[in-house]
């Protein structure tokens, strides 16, 4: 991936940078994420926005790989074998809440969660493509980052602390839980999540020096 357009946020750039030879396979992923998001936040006709939701759904059930060939983040995701990534599925369903849905209420609220949150640290995992593969409290670390990073990007008060309550209500599912080395990156977001969370914050803007440090510090001694 190249360019401006592609370029990643810094926080994927970072927890990427802790994925060791994985590190391509994880930004390809984020990537992928980003164009999700893109999707999310320019589209304002909901039939548009889930036509083009259905076309990164088409392009990871190409069995040719020709859909999508010459797109940065498609050609990233198929050089470094994200494309067969359990969980991009479910985060097409997850962003799409986001497209389709006016006002988000609890349900929907979860499905967003599930679905972008849950997915991605499933892709991130290379698990089983079932989502009963996945651990549980995974797919819940999976969650709780991704309402942080929600109440990070809207402005209404009401969502913020309904997803910032769904998010402590999940907290004591991942209690406990014994992250395995390869998936270093997915324990650092979520950890980051879980202090701001706490504090009753989401995700800040772009990467500032404070968590930068927190990032450093979790990345060393684990909290």
């Amino acid at each position: 991936m190249s360019g401006e357009e592609d370029a990643l946020p810094p926080l994927a750039m970072l927890l990427s940078a802790h994925a060791g030879s994985r590190a391509a396979r994880h930004r390809a992923i984020w990537g992928f994420d980003g164009r999700l998001a893109k999707v999310a936040r320019t589209t304002s006709e909901r039939t548009i926005g889930q036509m083009r939701l259905a076309w990164w759904n088409d392009v990871i059930e190409d069995a040719d790989a020709r859909k999508g060939r010459g797109e940065p983040v498609v050609d990233a995701m198929r050089a470094t074998g994200a494309m067969a990534a359990p969980g991009l599925v479910a985060m097409i369903d997850g962003w799409e809440v986001l497209v389709v849905e006016p006002e988000i209420d609890a349900d929907g609220l979860r499905d967003y969660a599930v679905g972008r949150g849950g997915g991605l640290f499933r892709a991130l995992a290379e698990i089983g493509a079932e989502v009963d593969d996945a651990p549980e409290w995974l797919v819940a670390a999976g969650q709780v980052w991704a309402l942080w990073d929600l109440v990070g990007h809207v402005d209404d008060p009401a969502l913020s602390e309904a997803a910032l309550k769904m998010a402590r209500d999940l907290l004591p599912q991942v209690e406990g839980a014994r992250w395995p080395r390869a998936w270093k990156p997915q324990r650092i977001a979520f950890t980051l999540a879980r202090q701001d969370v706490l504090a009753g914050q989401g995700a800040p803007a772009g990467m500032p020096r404070g968590l930068a440090l927190r990032l450093l510090r979790i990345a060393l001694v684990g909290r």
